[in-house]
């Protein structure tokens, strides 16, 4: 138990920095091919802060956690919006672009819907996965055209979501070092991670899918909320809120698209019971939140963290689920 639980600590603690290295290896390796600041943040920097959630979901339907991989995902978006928005309004109120929330916004709940629908089937198929990835190509592509035809705020966004990395290599063999070592940090990372999470879900009695979307999803949502807080710190806000908009739909669109590839990912019956609709809700919240004043007050993160905690405290007590929670 205690091994298993070192394990996990240690596995967060490599996935984050490897994480962070990968993403600036990844914007340093953008700017050497000339990729404009706009398009590094619409993909490299969405694509970075995703990485962690990943790697640690094909790592988990390859040992044969699904319900990790999916709990992951699910859990993951969660906390974006509660518990990384709650605890960025408490540092500053979260200033919300107009353009951003109504491009990334809307395809946000779109991508949240579509997982709840997928979740009612009982499954994601690789059909089904590669379909996803797909679309998130197109959006992404389409964007990226509609910014550069347009020259709006939302490309200005992107833009700044770049210059708020720091750090970033910019001699050649030092952005190689950083994606080579950045990666297998990553890799490392997820595997100890995944093995931990396991042991001790079995050593305590926790279900797998309550370990994803708990300890493994909190875990994996560290670098946006650390982005945020850095974010939200130096009164950047409307980075902080573009970044979660973007992170949950590569989480729903590129992370469970891959992970299907490598086969079927069941959807466990409590997922579909229940945390499929919290995430579902706390999008749908989250909409007006934003739209309001264009803002998300302290007032408002305070309101979040609570339902955050309501959420977890759930699991706490087992509600909704089949065998008894944390």
């Amino acid at each position: 138990m205690l091994t298993d639980f070192l394990f996990t600590v240690l596995g967060l603690g490599i996935l984050v920095v490897g994480g962070e290295l990968t993403l600036r290896g990844a914007i340093g390796l953008a700017r050497l091919l000339g990729v404009s600041a706009a398009m590094i943040g619409l993909t490299v920097v969405a694509f970075g802060t995703s990485a962690p959630e990943l790697v640690v979901s094909l790592q988990a339907v390859i040992d044969g956690s699904p319900d990790i991989a999916i709990g992951n995902v699910i859990g993951s978006n969660i906390a974006n919006i509660l518990l990384v928005l709650g605890v960025g309004a408490l540092i500053a109120p979260l200033i919300c672009d107009p353009a951003s929330v109504r491009r990334d916004g809307t395809a946000m709940i779109a991508a949240l819907a579509l997982l709840v629908g997928l979740g009612l089937l009982g499954f994601i198929e690789a059909w089904q996965g590669a379909l996803m990835l797909a679309t998130l190509i197109g959006y992404v592509v389409w964007s990226y055209r509609v910014e550069r035809r347009n020259g709006d705020a939302a490309a200005d966004l992107h833009a700044r979501e770049v210059e708020e990395t720091t750090g970033v290599p910019t001699a050649t063999w030092l952005v190689l070092l950083y994606l080579a070592t950045g990666l297998a940090a990553l890799i490392g990372g997820a595997n100890l991670l995944v093995d931990g999470a396991i042991g001790v879900a079995r050593a305590v009695g926790i279900s797998e899918p309550v370990i994803g979307l708990s300890l493994v999803a909190i875990g994996t949502s560290l670098p946006e909320l650390a982005a945020t807080a850095v974010a939200a710190w130096r009164r950047h806000t409307d980075v902080a809120v573009g970044n979660v908009l973007g992170s949950n739909l590569f989480n729903v669109m590129l992370i469970l698209g891959a992970a299907s590839m490598t086969g079927p990912l069941p959807f466990a019956d409590e997922f579909v019971r229940v945390d499929l609709w919290v995430m579902l809700g706390a999008g749908i919240v989250l909409m007006p939140v934003m739209i309001t004043n264009w803002n998300i007050s302290r007032r408002e993160g305070i309101l979040l963290l609570i339902l955050y905690t309501a959420y977890i405290a759930s699991m706490g007590m087992g509600w909704g689920r089949s065998v008894p929670g944390i």
